[in-house]
């Protein structure tokens, strides 16, 4: 038997150990003659004086050498130009394939050489599956037949013949082999031949793993996958390892490691004798947060009231990663990281206590942002904002906002601090400036706001949410005092209100869903002063919902149901009255078209509504394709009636992003009416609900 490492890219050949030739024996050899033996020994030169100078060295060899004056016969011929070029190419491998020389033409030294064609034939894998895998990364299939030379062929074979090991390998295939060999036929065609033979395939035998204990004492093998006859596969056993890594820290031991496993196959059974050493490391508990860096967001004090565990509780990876998310959530830093520290210092129940230790880089706090679009009823719009998001730290943001538009204008300031005392909540106070003149109404306002919520975010999606807080408005309206004539007059209410809302989110998404649903109510008590006291409730509820019917294709549907209870239509403010149609309501139609209108064919407002929209979502790739159909309808009555339904339908387009779909619909309209757009486009991020 004999040890293997799983998963190395080749075996290693054994060094053969081969013996030396002895050292040559210095006795043996003849001793170094003194000079005048030396002088002795050299050969004498007959006929000529000792005591006479030496002859040159020119006219000696002329003594020596015979002259020759003619050239023997039997010399070769010359070699001629072109068999002088001939001989002049390398001498192609041993064990290549003979094959044309790709030589340039003689007329043309620049003409680039054919190529060569080749086929490839695999044959062996059989019932290993792994066929397709390896047509996928083969050389020679990548190479589509063509290559410079048929050097390069047999270099493509090598690689090709090395995968195919790697990947029998990786399927537990451990006595597999494979022979890449060129053929060429009579005609010239070149033929790579891959030739495989994987042998059997082995089985986990027995499992130990060398480890202190932990608590519970199962931790490791629960947390270790594999089983007792399970074909070794490479990819199967890395994720059982990689399992143990995770679960060890989310289980109090943030410093376990695990080591090198080493399985020991034997060939008679087949079978491989796992072992698997883990360095568990202490068992710790939370305790405090310490951080640095060159620039910094915020402190560590900021940390502990982000951070969602308690000091003392279980060391648990997965807060610890919930944390470094919430840092990266707050958009404050351009790099950050949370990493445990140990500390030596006993914690409760035998545990150790750990330290969290932040490195952090303060990012760019300032931004600015900008949207602009068209939209039916609501003429250009364009809103841009000015944010400092830790102007007073920490997480003090200061948002300065403008609207310019056709039929909208406005400026705002707004105070938010983020995670307000508590992880996620926000505190949020602000003043609005505000011009509307759209055909439901012309209204001048001005208000204060101040509020509380907990919501979702790209990063963090909840399942629920909330808001409360209060508004006070101050607005200059003008109103159409009879629908009959159009009559219209200038009013100016003072509104007071206290809007609520909760949310339950049970989707996967919060971009792009395509399974669960959602439910969100709304309602604001409010009281109108305007000539009298006028107190009244509006209220909305919004559920919709995701079927994925299958992989590509979704089934999303919404119903939205409004009402303001408690007061006569002419007492509420015209920009708060109920009003349906547009991009997030009733496609196909323009902004607030639907419902009760004037004798200028100009909406009013109503105080009920009912919505609904039903979309096929189709996705292939990065793309997709949405059918939909949108109703709904206002009504002048509190409880909506669910009559008299106006229809949208139309076709969308979808670009999937690492951050949610873009999208593009276009809608017409079901029995236009006069006055109504022949069709609308909506163009947004995200779904459309």
């Amino acid at each position: 038997m004999a040890a293997l490492f799983l998963l190395s890219a080749s075996p290693l050949p054994l060094l053969a150990q081969t013996a030396m030739p002895p050292a040559p024996d210095a006795a043996a050899e003849d001793p170094i003659l003194p000079d005048d033996q030396f002088e002795a020994r050299l050969p004498k030169v007959e006929g000529t004086d000792p005591n006479a100078p030496l002859p040159s060295i020119d006219s000696w060899i002329d003594q020596q050498m015979p002259q020759q004056t003619a050239v023997p016969a039997d010399l070769p011929p010359a070699i001629e130009p072109a068999e002088e070029q001939e001989l002049a190419q390398p001498l192609p491998p041993l064990d290549s394939v003979t094959v044309p020389a790709n030589v340039a033409a003689d007329d043309d030294p620049n003409a680039t050489p054919p190529e060569v064609r080749y086929a490839t034939t695999i044959d062996g894998f059989g019932k290993t599956g792994l066929e397709d895998e390896f047509r996928g990364e083969s050389a020679l299939i990548d190479g589509e037949g063509r290559a410079e030379t048929a050097v390069m062929v047999q270099q493509r074979a090598d690689e090709d013949e090395k995968l195919a090991v790697r990947l029998l390998y990786s399927e537990g295939y451990y006595d597999a082999t494979a022979l890449a060999s060129l053929d060429q036929s009579g005609n010239g065609q070149l033929t790579a031949v891959i030739s495989v033979t994987p042998g059997k395939r082995y089985k986990i035998g027995a499992i130990v793993i060398t480890a202190d204990p932990t608590v519970p004492p199962t931790l490791i093998r629960d947390s270790l996958p594999l089983k007792t006859g399970d074909y070794i596969v490479a990819a199967t056993v890395e994720s059982a390892e990689a399992n143990v890594g995770v679960r060890l820290p989310e289980n109090g031991y943030p410093f376990a490691k695990v080591g090198q496993r080493d399985i020991l196959l034997d060939p008679a059974t087949v079978t491989g004798d796992y072992t698997l050493p883990v360095e568990v490391g202490p068992r710790g508990t939370f305790r405090r947060i310490t951080t640095s860096g060159e620039k910094q967001a915020f402190g560590a004090d900021h940390m502990e009231v982000i951070k969602r565990y308690k000091p003392g509780e279980l060391y648990d990876s997965r807060k610890v990663d919930d944390l470094r998310k919430a840092l990266v959530a707050t958009g404050l830093f351009s790099s950050v990281a949370v990493d445990p520290v140990r500390t030596g210092e006993p914690g409760p129940d035998g545990t150790e206590y750990v330290d969290l230790h932040v490195e952090q880089e303060a990012g760019p706090a300032r931004t600015l942002a900008a949207e602009g679009g068209y939209g039916t009823g609501q003429g250009f719009r364009a809103e841009g904002t000015w944010t400092h998001r830790n102007l007073f730290p920490p997480e003090g943001a200061l948002i300065l906002g403008a609207i310019a538009g056709t039929q909208e204008q406005g400026a705002s300031a707004t105070f938010r601090r983020s995670n307000a005392g508590k992880r996620d909540k926000t505190f949020q106070t602000g003043i609005t400036l505000n011009h509307q003149n759209y055909d439901a109404y012309e209204a001048f306002t001005a208000g204060v706001n101040i509020g509380w919520s907990r919501q979702s975010t790209p990063i963090f999606q909840k399942r629920w949410t909330y808001s409360y807080g209060a508004e006070i408005l101050g607005t200059n309206e003008q109103v159409v005092i009879d629908p009959a004539t159009g009559d219209k007059t200038r009013r100016t209410y003072f509104i007071a209100g206290l809007p609520v809302q909760i949310g339950y989110d049970q989707s996967n998404d919060l971009l792009n869903p395509t399974r669960g649903f959602r439910a969100n109510l709304r309602a604001e008590p409010e009281g109108s002063l305007q000539g009298k006291f006028s107190p009244y409730l509006r209220a909305t509820f919004d559920l919709s919902g995701y079927y994925p019917v299958m992989d590509s294709l979704v089934i999303a549907g919404r119903v939205r149901l409004g009402t303001i209870s408690g007061v006569d239509l002419d007492d509420v403010a015209p920009s708060r009255r109920i009003y349906a149609g547009g991009g997030g309501s009733v496609r196909g139609f323009g902004y607030q078209e639907l419902g009760p209108k004037d004798v200028n064919n100009d909406p009013i407002g109503g105080r009920s509504v009912n919505e609904f929209a039903v979309e096929g979502r189709y996705r292939f790739g990065n793309y997709g394709v949405v059918a939909f159909v949108d109703g709904g309808q206002v009504y002048d009555s509190q409880i909506p009636k669910f009559s008299n339904m106006r229809y949208g339908v139309g076709l969308g387009g979808r670009f999937y992003t690492n951050f949610g779909p873009f999208r593009a619909d276009i809608a017409m309209p079901i029995n236009r009416q006069p006055g109504e757009s022949k069709f609308a486009i909506y163009i947004g991020i995200g779904q459309a609900f």
